[in-house]
């Protein structure tokens, strides 16, 4: 698996998006607040997980807000923390992958999901758990730029590399990061991989406790560089989950979908996301939706 997975993802979040997928549809509204803000070919998935295990997907498209279940699709803990990375398939059959943090034993797995479509319904039809590192205890969020993973926890960020060895998922040693006040990063998303073949840069955005909405620039070199630019100076604190999504048409756009503990949420639109500008950011509240369960 090498970095045709980032783009596996991608494909598989539009599939969902599209709504060709015949999921089960809890709520779906109008969100009209942020419909001249944020551009209609663009959206955005949240994963998330109810008490009982059952995974969720909070989606942003077309303007409008929905919530999706698919059956069999139960982890049966509530994960303090997790990322997807793999994904391949049509829209009635496909697999995915990613990586999730048990909230008591200090572990992360590896989530592999076969999903097909039958008598007219998406079921998970294999959902596989491996354990792949301990260590864990701690993390407050995970995100992916393949082949990396990025954790969160306390008050440090690390990296670790994640391959499949003989088949089996596996995780480097973790290097620890430059940088002070990862304690106050509240969400850490990938967005994209910019620079050359040769020396990548990895560029991920997030929410801080002070209010800031700010991107960070890691080199792959070792030791890694890091920089960081404040896109917004407030504002953005009350964000329990931030995810970046996907503009159709607007290539150099980045949509970002927000959601606060009381269950409401906001869309944002970026024009272009690689200028290091963020004035232009707009958006704004999509009202109380009932996201109350646990987003990442």
């Amino acid at each position: 698996m090498k970095r045709r997975s980032i783009v596996a993802v991608g494909t598989a979040l539009t599939v969902l998006a599209t709504g060709l997928i015949a999921g089960v549809a809890v709520t779906a509204r109008s969100a009209t607040a942020a419909l001249s803000d944020v551009p209609a070919d663009c959206g955005a998935i949240t994963e998330a997980y109810r008490s009982d295990g059952q995974r969720l997907s909070y989606r942003y498209m077309g303007g409008k807000t929905s919530t999706k279940a698919i059956s069999g699709d139960k982890l049966g803990w509530v994960p303090s923390a997790l990322t997807s990375f793999g994904g391949a398939g049509s829209p009635d059959s496909y697999t995915e992958d990613g990586l999730a943090v048990h909230p008591t034993d200090g572990y992360v797995y590896h989530v592999y999901r076969a999903v097909k479509q039958v008598d007219g319904v998406l079921k998970v039809t294999q959902l596989t758990v491996t354990r792949v590192a301990s260590g864990f205890a701690g993390t407050r969020g995970l995100t992916t730029a393949w082949p990396y993973v990025y954790r969160l926890a306390d008050t440090s960020l690390y990296r670790y590399k994640f391959a499949y060895v003989d088949g089996k998922p596996s995780l480097s040693a973790p290097v620890k990061l430059s940088g002070r006040g990862w304690d106050t990063v509240r969400t850490l998303k990938h967005v994209r991989t910019d620079g050359t073949a040769s020396a990548p840069v990895d560029v991920l955005v997030g929410t801080k406790s002070n209010g800031e909405l700010k991107h960070w620039r890691i080199t792959y070199a070792s030791p890694a560089t890091i920089s960081s630019t404040v896109q917004k100076t407030s504002g953005w604190a009350p964000f329990t989950s931030l995810s970046p999504g996907w503009c159709n048409d607007h290539p150099k756009g980045l949509v970002l979908l927000g959601i606060k503990a009381d269950g409401s949420a906001s869309a944002h639109f970026d024009a272009n996301q690689s200028d290091g500008d963020g004035s232009d950011i707009k958006g704004g509240s999509l009202g109380l939706l009932g996201w109350t369960v646990k987003a990442y």
